[in-house]
């Protein structure tokens, strides 16, 4: 199943015998709160769900969008309507980080039909609606590990033994600019590789041949197991998402920099090249 489904594909799908539960997560990094902009204008059935409040755990030693509790997330799943056997559509603002978010997290916890809504609402063209859907519980009960997820140790010695991948802007990975964590730089051996390439001047995803090629100029051709960080996991799950559009599956290190670079122990590269 492909990763990611058009607007034109989900509107057939939801006049069908099993619309998927369609679910709001609109976010911005710094930026205001997603909900205002949900209610005042949404895909109609669409569910809002908070990135920061249901889609991570409380910032801490594990970085600033720790994994949720599973039961937590599970949780919040069945009260948005979602099941074991229904497909869901993701969405957001149109950037792809918080729909890629939501799209790894019920992927990781075993859900199989999870699809990312391209080009996100900007992509939308029928009308949008402001009543708050109420949708019948869920059965979905979450069974983490259905994708590989890295902790530290394990993004140190894969950027040794694989490839690693850093998808924040190229600027962070130098370490000229860090805005948000403690120090900047990368994990010695990443590869700089920004998230904002995977998609065209419209917010879409390149087509599979044209990512698939970027990775391999990247050395995912020559890696035995890629992995992927970012600032604090969510930018990180668009990469393993347009990954995964090119048929190539990948670790997300969810702690990713904000949990590397709070941690004094670790070693810390700068520059443009991988050291």
């Amino acid at each position: 199943m492909k990763p990611i489904i058009t607007a034109s594909e989900y509107v057939s799908e939801s006049a069908g015998p099993r619309p998927p539960v369609l679910l709001d997560v609109r976010w911005q990094l710094g930026g205001p709160h997603g909900r205002p902009d949900y209610e005042a204008g949404h895909i109609p059935g669409a569910v809002f769900v908070d990135l920061d409040a249901e889609l991570a755990g409380p910032a801490g030693r594990g970085g600033r969008h720790p994994l949720p509790d599973p039961e937590e997330f599970g949780a919040v799943m069945r009260r948005a309507g979602v099941s074991r056997d229904t497909p869901v559509v993701v969405y957001d603002g149109g950037q792809g980080w918080a729909a890629a978010r939501a799209w790894w997290l019920l992927r990781w916890t075993g859900h199989q039909n999870v699809r990312v809504l391209d080009g996100g609402l900007a992509a939308w063209p029928g009308e949008l609606q402001k009543e708050t859907p109420a949708p019948a519980g869920g059965d979905f009960r979450p069974a983490p590990g259905a994708l590989p997820l890295l902790d530290a140790d394990g993004a140190a010695a894969l950027a040794r033994s694989g490839l690693l991948l850093d998808a924040r802007a190229a600027e962070r990975y130098r370490g000229d600019v860090e805005p948000v964590d403690r120090v900047g730089g990368h994990i010695p051996g990443a590869v700089s590789a920004p998230t904002s390439e995977n998609t065209g001047a419209d917010g879409r995803f390149l087509a599979p041949g044209e990512l698939a090629e970027r990775f391999r100029a990247l050395g995912a051709d020559r890696a035995g197991e890629i992995g992927v960080y970012c600032g604090s996991g969510v930018s990180g799950a668009h990469e393993v998402l347009a990954l995964a559009v090119a048929g190539l599956p990948a670790a997300l290190y969810a702690g990713s920099w904000s949990e590397w670079s709070g941690d004094a122990s670790r070693p810390v590269a700068t520059g443009p090249e991988p050291q």
